[in-house]
């Protein structure tokens, strides 16, 4: 009976030892989701208006940008350009080039050649220049 106990007590304590030496492996981290390419494409409203009547809308589309001067009872041409999409994710700035055809006859439009145009954290920005005066327009996906 002794010799039974004895076997009994040596697994136990054998037993006890190899658990003390095993460990679970911890979880795997997950690898970091990465950040997705930003889609600018559709409709965009000015955030910074000084009027609720009063203020630019944008709509862009493949490989277009246009933006409108809107109120009430209006809506006018202000630019009409290239738009090249963003490839990676991040802030994004690209230079538009002028499509003249349909800016030179249109009387509210920006007469420029080209035009720079900023994404970052969700927001949409460029610069308007009217009547001496420059302005950094902010503008937010609709």
């Amino acid at each position: 009976m002794k010799k039974n106990i004895c076997i009994v007590l040596c697994a136990v304590i054998a037993l006890s030892f190899a658990a003390c030496g095993s460990s679970t492996p911890p979880a795997p981290t997950p690898a970091p989701t990465p950040e997705p390419v930003p889609d600018l494409i559709g409709e965009w409203e000015q955030t910074n208006k000084n009027s609720e009547d009063s203020y630019q809308i944008a709509t862009i589309t493949d490989n277009v940008i246009e933006v409108f001067w809107k109120t009430p009872d209006m809506q006018a041409l202000y630019w009409s350009g290239t738009f090249t999409p963003p490839t990676a994710a991040g802030s994004y700035s690209w230079e538009s080039a002028a499509d003249h055809e349909k800016t030179d006859f249109a009387i509210m439009a920006a007469s420029a050649d080209t035009k720079t145009f900023t994404y970052s954290n969700g927001e949409l920005s460029y610069e308007v220049q009217a009547m001496g005066v420059t302005t950094t327009v902010r503008m937010a996906k609709k």
